[in-house]
């Protein structure tokens, strides 16, 4: 009976634009699995909103752009005719429609293999690279062509610029033609290969990421990826990824992972290249399928792969950057809390000091069963650290956060804990108003030494819970950039658990928001974050990176402030002090000078939305890119630079990271200056 009343409903809608013979269409338990999220958003998720026609504008709006947004195949009259349904794709969800959506992707498909036949029969074209011809390669905020000859137009731009940036790299005509001939073989595979599980997870995520950008849907397949994912016993480089659009995104990165420990690789960065071992041909991969990807990039551990990455967000066309990593397997042991020790003379004056850098607050849960008093965990690795950096007589600890991600609350917890008294570290705000204040029940105050605390933009979740009670309660520094503003929780839960006798159907997964951070001062972390006391020169900013730059983010908001006693460590003159010396090394030391110019002109490149198609003029953009690249000072060096050493005790001098560098010397600012207020 409901799949009769599912062929009505295909017969209601015009087909007339693609071939009934290749349509996808809706299964019985992708409309089942619809009613089951959409009551799973209404009844658990954290955020109180209706489905509605609101909504379900916004629905639409991100469907859309999930499948063409920078506008590349559909045309203006089709986003027209699929205005109708902007409006009522709530009512078609609780029912368990998916018409509509398979419809319009059915009308994507049809474009991207015209598009596709296109570009397959001109590849061969030998352009002229004298001409004075720009190309957009961010059409974002363009609108949709209007006839099939301005897609024509520009897709014959596309092509010359992809056929310009392989001219630039040395290829002739022929090598030209056969690399963009194998690249449009193999995007057309691609869209062949498309199935209706693939449409259904595009959509439903549409719908899920409407409530908030960590509310996410997984078909069963890509569950099992998921669960396996979470388990840190991979071999290859330590990364996750995912399909977006014409790419591969790297949507997560492995603590413990080479492409966690080059420094060089990026979340929301993406894969347009892989080439295996130091000579390898670099294989183009734009417009192949995730997995394939993935399959690309794995391999035998200790064998060298290389990257070729389009940075987060740059637009597609920009200047790209080639990482090379080895391979290794991921597991628990390489993303433990690692220790170091740094000599400096500051102002006259030496300092042995300790840096611990952080990658994951992790926490082995078996272990913990198994024996309560001595498992493997944040804290427990940390406070051992602290007691050898001590036996080193060290004047003060560091800890380095940056491009932790979060993990265990339990760690962020216990491992304040350690710097702090017995008192609150988070509140937690629950649907209907329910909160609950998470404190560190330990009265000891583990090390009560100078403490500062290094973050960047990737710092996200737990980190964010452990520097902000830090800096709330006084206790320490806070130096580096604003964090990324993450101040949610997340649930994950299979789909089957909501259906009884279910056990025999393979149904996704859901990961969806429960409940939302605060901090010890009632402010919540979502959006903001944690802004350091001090802070560094950014490539990053608020906008583009983190929580801000999503549109469905819960927002900022506040709530009554836990009972707790700051301990006054530091105060508002010291941080002031810091300060000074902080701006008056950004103006002197040239490293720093530098570190700010390359910024600016990485900055100024994001915003690029264009590009010659001259070759001259881009050969010369290419000859100053080198010339800057070869003085250029290495934005965010690695997080085990210090491990790379094997020398126990290190210099300043030894540390090329511009970032931690300036931070270990504000330490020493900061030991100085409490001897003073002392």
């Amino acid at each position: 009976m409901m799949m009769s009343g599912l062929m009505l409903l295909l017969l209601q809608v015009s087909w007339a634009k693609i071939d009934s013979t290749k349509y996808l269409q809706p299964t019985q338990s992708h409309m089942k699995e619809a009613r089951i999220i959409i009551q799973i958003l209404d009844y658990l998720h954290y955020r109180d909103v209706d489905l509605n026609d609101s909504l379900s504008s916004v629905i639409f709006d991100n469907y859309l752009e999930a499948l063409d947004g920078n506008k590349n195949y559909f045309l203006a009259s089709d986003i027209k005719s699929f205005e109708k349904y902007r409006f009522s794709l709530d009512d078609d969800l609780k029912r368990g429609n998916l018409v509509p959506a398979f419809y319009i992707f059915n009308i994507y498909k049809n474009r991207v293999e015209s598009r596709l036949k296109y570009a397959l029969a001109n590849t061969g074209y030998e352009f002229d690279f004298s001409k004075n011809e720009i190309f957009h390669f961010d059409r974002s905020d363009m609108p949709y062509a209007k006839t099939e000859a301005e897609l024509d137009e520009l897709w014959r731009k596309t092509l010359k610029n992809q056929a310009l940036n392989l001219k630039l790299s040395g290829s002739d005509n022929a090598k030209i033609a056969e690399v963009l001939k194998t690249r449009y073989e193999r995007f057309k595979s691609n869209v062949e290969k498309y199935n209706s599980n693939d449409v259904f997870e595009i959509f439903m995520n549409s719908v899920t990421e409407s409530f908030d950008p960590h509310t996410n849907y997984y078909t069963p397949l890509n569950a099992e990826d998921f669960e396996m994912q979470s388990k840190k016993s991979l071999e290859g480089i330590g990364a996750t990824l995912q399909q977006d659009n014409d790419y591969t995104k790297i949507v997560e990165l492995r603590p413990g992972g080479p492409a966690f420990l080059s420094g060089q690789v990026n979340k929301d960065d993406r894969v347009v290249g892989v080439a295996q071992g130091a000579d390898g041909e670099m294989i183009d991969v734009i417009g192949w399928r995730s997995d394939e990807v993935a399959g690309q990039i794995r391999g035998p551990k200790g064998t060298l792969v290389r990257l070729e990455l389009l940075p987060a967000g740059a637009s597609p066309g920009a200047e790209t950057k080639v990482v090379s990593l080895v391979r290794d397997k991921i597991n628990l042991d390489d993303a433990r809390a690692k220790s170091q020790v740094v000599q400096l003379t500051e102002n006259g004056e030496k300092f042995t000091l300790g840096i611990i850098t952080v990658p994951d607050f992790y926490l082995n849960a078996d272990e913990m069963a198994d024996n309560p008093d001595n498992y493997t965990s944040t804290t427990n690795d940390v406070k051992r650290l602290i007691k050898e950096l001590q036996a080193e007589g060290v004047d003060g600890v560091m800890l380095d956060l940056r491009n932790n991600g979060g993990g265990a609350l339990f760690e962020a917890i216990n491992l304040s804990g350690l710097f702090i008294p017995e008192g609150p570290v988070v509140q937690v705000k629950y649907p209907q108003n329910r909160k609950e204040v998470m404190d560190d029940e330990n009265p000891e105050l583990f090390y009560d030494g100078p403490l500062n605390v290094m973050i960047n933009r990737f710092s996200a979740s737990a980190s964010e819970i452990f520097a902000g009670a830090i800096q709330d309660y006084k206790r320490g520094i806070i130096v580096g950039e604003q964090s990324y503003g993450k101040g949610t929780v997340q649930n994950v839960r299979g789909l089957n658990d909501f259906i009884r006798g279910a056990e025999d159907e393979e149904l996704g997964l859901i990961k969806f928001t429960i409940a939302k951070f605060y901090r010890v001062t009632g402010s919540s972390t979502q959006h903001r974050g944690v802004t350091p006391d001090i802070e560094f020169p950014s490539l990053y900013s608020a906008e583009d990176f983190g929580e801000s730059s999503q549109p469905s983010a819960l927002p900022w908001d506040k709530i009554e402030a836990a009972n707790y006693k700051p301990m006054n460590y530091v105060n508002d003159a010291m941080i002031a002090a810091l300060k000074r010396q902080h701006q008056k090394r950004l103006k002197e030391e040239q490293t720093l000078v530098d570190l700010q110019f390359d910024i600016q002109e990485l900055q100024k490149n994001r915003k690029r939305t264009e590009v010659s198609l001259n070759y001259e003029v881009r050969k010369k953009e290419q000859e100053d890119l080198d010339k800057r690249r070869a003085s250029q000072v290495k934005i965010g060096a690695s997080l085990t630079e210090l491990e790379a050493n094997k020398v126990k005790d290190r210099s300043l001098d030894d540390i090329k990271d511009p970032y931690l560098k300036e931070s270990i010397r504000l330490l020493a600012d900061q030991i100085q200056a409490a001897k003073r207020k002392g």
